[in-house]
Parts: structure tokens; sequence; C-alpha cells
């Protein structure tokens, strides 16, 4: 199978990965639950886990590191520690489900900083102008999921750094792939998958917290500490960390972190990015296809969409599938993103990199979409 879903989830993975998840279903339990061998040794992962994370972004305190079930856990808790029952939201035009539906539920007054497809001025201009003083919290993606866009994260940063709006960032994209310092973000919230680019099981998440942010947990229950009161612990991560920890998932997400920082993110991203424009140069001279993709794939990371003129993208995403190659095909789960760029009638088809992927499969793929239109 050729598979171009890593959008979705990395579903190659290095080795280690795999091994660090069986050698802990042998010899982990839990965490702040004994003092006994496998409960330490299933603690002294979990740190390691956390403070590896904290360097990678650039976390002072690896107790800020959370670790959530997946990066939509992360994000309901990051907008429901800051968005009150019918506040105010301002949003990109390219956010997920994992932050439009949170925000419906809260009947927040959501507006969004509406912007071209790969015009990142453009985005910042929007979010200059809808950005106001009585706004609880901006959200943006740092990576559209369905075109691969690279918003200017950085920039909307110091824009909300400067009208005291916190700032919510969901890197589920971009995290393992770009570079992200959630200290010079000054962000409220970082909220990002284990199982994308970080190459680490399905089940895990991050949420990086900032400092002096009221963080509100969505779920109680037994931590490992203060067990006596009645109330949450005050402090992190236990405030958001309830119940038995997914030890096996842990230990493989460090396995998965440490692999992306010995490939480095550069080399990662520039091999991803070099596969996709050699995929979007070669769809673009078949005929009929439409390709959403950047010139040079300037603002763009290793995803693209296209949809094929006169054809249904699940149909087309069916035949593929039935020559072995894994597409995602529809909305994404992103509509809003997809209102942005025109294509919510039609959807899109997404084929999307991670560093296993290689060259010789590009070129195998373009041959099938030959024969497709044929």
């Amino acid at each position: 199978m050729i598979y171009l879903d890593c959008a979705a989830t990395t579903f190659q993975k290095p080795p280690a990965v795999a091994a660090a998840m069986e050698r802990a279903m042998a010899t982990m339990s839990s965490p702040g639950r004994g003092g006994y061998q496998a409960a330490m040794e299933a603690a002294d992962t979990a740190f390691t886990c956390r403070s590896e994370l904290a360097e990678m972004f650039h976390v002072e305190n690896p107790e800020r590191v959370v670790f959530t079930m997946n990066a939509t856990h992360a994000l309901n808790i990051a907008i429901k520690s800051l968005v009150p029952p019918g506040g105010r939201a301002v949003i990109s035009g390219y956010e997920h489900n994992a932050v439009t539906r949170p925000l419906a539920a809260l009947r927040a007054k959501t507006a969004v900083a509406a912007a071209p497809l790969f015009q990142p001025e453009a985005v910042l201009a929007a979010f200059e102008q809808t950005v106001t003083p009585d706004t609880d919290a901006v959200i943006c993606n740092h990576v559209s999921n369905v075109f691969g866009f690279i918003q200017p994260v950085e920039e909307i940063a110091a824009l909300c750094r400067s009208r005291g709006v916190p700032l919510v960032v969901d890197a589920s994209q971009s995290a393992g792939v770009l570079p992200l310092d959630m200290e010079a973000l000054g962000a409220s919230f970082v909220a990002m998958p284990g199982h994308k680019g970080l190459y680490g099981p399905q089940g895990t998440g991050v949420l990086l917290c900032g400092e002096g942010v009221l963080v509100r947990p969505m779920m109680e229950g037994g931590t490992g500490s203060l067990s006596i009161q009645q109330e949450m612990p005050d402090f992190l991560p236990d405030r958001l960390e309830s119940g038995t920890h997914n030890m096996p998932g842990i230990a493989g997400l460090l396995e998965g972190v440490r692999f992306v920082q010995s490939r480095g993110l550069r080399e990662i991203s520039d091999r991803e990015r070099r596969m996709a424009l050699v995929m979007a140069e070669g769809l673009r001279e078949i005929r009929k296809m439409r390709v959403f993709a950047a010139p040079g794939l300037r603002n763009q990371t290793g995803v693209l969409s296209i949809v094929p003129e006169g054809q249904d993208v699940e149909s087309v995403g069916q035949m593929l599938s039935e020559r072995e190659v894994a597409v995602r095909t529809g909305i994404h789960c992103a509509p809003l993103a997809h209102r942005s760029a025109g294509t919510l009638d039609t959807g899109t088809i997404r084929l999307s990199f991670s560093d296993f992927n290689t060259p010789e499969e590009v070129f195998q793929v373009l041959e099938i979409f030959r024969g497709l239109q044929r």
C-alpha cells in the first residue's frame, strides 16, 4: 500500500515506537500510584516524555506539558478554559471541527478572520481587523489540515500579545514538521496530537499550557495526589490528568519524539515538501485536475488537495483505494476551510506525506492518476 493520508495519522512509525509500547505493557503500571518498580518505571517514562516535549517546544517547566487523548481533547480543554458560554472568539478561516464545534457548543460569538488561501499577509490583516478588546480568545491552526497552508502564527501571536488577548494554537499539522516555540509565542495553549508529525501511537495528544493561565479540567477523578480532597489539584499536570495514564501510548510517543529530534525538523519538512511539489507539478500536467498548491509550495507543507473536474472525489478515492493508494476524500472535518477555499460543494482528495514516503511512490501514484484519466 502507498499511504498518503499522513495528515490524518502517520501510519508508518519508527520501529522503536512499537517496541517501546510492547515494553511498557510488560514493565509499567500507573505513574504516581506507588513506589514499586512498575509504578516508578511508568513515572520515569512519563516525566522523560514531558521533559523532551518541553525541550522540543521551548516550555520552561515540563509540568506544563499535559498528556491528552488527542488534539481534539487538548483543544476542548484550552477553548473551554478561556471562552465562557456566550463569549467571543476569533478564529481563522481554516479551522477544524475540533475548534468550531466546541465554540458552537458554548454558543460563542465566533468571528472568522477570513482570507484567501496561501496569503499569510491577508490572514494577518484579517486578524488585525477582527480581534477586539472584548475578545476572550483567538484560536488559529498553524497549518491547515486540508490545504497545508502555513498560517502566520508568530505574527498573530504578536498581535494577541499587543492587545492582551489569549491565543490558542492548533499545532495538529505542524508539530514535528515546523519549528514551534511556546515561549516566544507567548500563547496560552498549544494543542497537538501525538500520532501525526510526532510519529507516536493513536490515542495520544499533548497540551502545552502557558504560565499563569487558568486551566479548567474537563474531567474530575483520581490523580494519585491530594487524594483526600474532593476538588481537583490546582497544579499541573495533575489538574488536567485524571484517571489512569496511557503508558504504552506515552512510551511510544517518547520514541516518536526522539525520532523527530534525531532526523531534524528541517530535514523532515524539506523531504515532505519536495515529494509534494513533484506530485503537484505532475498532477497539474493531467487534464481536468485542479491542484491547490502555492507556487513552489511557498507557505505550504507536504499536504495537497486536488479536485478532478467532472468526477466525484469519493469515486476517485475509491478507485485509488482499489489500486492500493490510501488518500482522504471529502470535507476532512473542516467545512470552514472548504468554505474559505470554495470547495465546500465538492470536497477534495487530500494527499499528505510523511518521512516514510518515497519519491518512487510519488511517480507510481502519478502514473495511476494518468491511467484513471485514459
